[in-house]
């Protein structure tokens, strides 16, 4: 994933300030929050989607006061478990044999519903994104996520209104991991995004840009 996943917010909030988390530059999940804080206003709503999912509860973990708001869309609380920690050793596997190019082709039937797998302006930020992550960078990530602590154990500190938005038909994570978070979280709520698949910000801006621009701006 790359800013294009945040695309529709930078178009839309065009009269706030909206700093792109650098997970690039890292290669712990640990590493990423501590960067992010280190170009982070003192006070600043937080919205991270998938593995930047992973990065908010470290930042949650490390300054829970400078974080105003929390919205996570697309992601869950646990460590890998064995089938995910297989399914990544897949992905590296294919890289270090030089395959970086069937990463994102494996990708897509758990990236988006059926019914847009053949959806070209979707198919096309996907591989774009790709693209521009590149092999090592993609390696890095993979590891950092592999790596991860669990979560869930922290999530009744979090004291900030956290909202959740999950595409119902995401192939990644799951109604069951975003239950979780809102039963642990108080006061967290959830939204449930009708046919979007894992990139509900791309697949569903009408819907996603409105629901977080309230949620900051409430």
């Amino acid at each position: 994933m790359t800013d294009a996943v945040w695309q529709p917010l930078v178009d839309a909030w065009t009269d706030r300030e909206m700093i792109v988390a650098d997970n690039r530059s890292d290669d712990t999940i640990e590493g990423f929050a501590q960067r992010l804080l280190d170009n982070a206003p003192p006070k600043f709503a937080l919205v991270a989607h998938a593995m930047g999912g992973f990065v908010a509860f470290e930042v949650m973990r490390r300054a829970p006061g400078r974080v105003a708001k929390l919205a996570l869309i697309s992601t869950l609380a646990s460590a890998d478990g064995p089938a995910q920690t297989a399914r990544r050793q897949g992905y590296i596997d294919l890289v270090e044999s030089g395959n970086f190019d069937r990463v994102v082709e494996e990708r897509i039937p758990i990236l988006f519903p059926e019914e847009k797998r053949n959806d070209e302006r979707l198919l096309a930020i996907a591989r774009q994104m790709a693209a521009d992550t590149g092999a090592d960078t993609f390696l890095a990530q993979q590891r950092a996520i592999m790596a991860r602590i669990d979560s869930r154990p922290r999530l009744g500190e979090i004291a900030v209104p956290t909202l959740l938005i999950w595409g119902e038909k995401d192939g990644i994570t799951s109604r069951a991991h975003h239950d979780e978070i809102v039963d642990a979280v108080p006061g967290a709520r959830l939204e449930v995004i009708a046919g979007a698949g894992h990139l509900p910000t791309v697949e569903a801006p009408e819907v996603v840009v409105p629901l977080l621009t309230d949620f900051i701006d409430g």
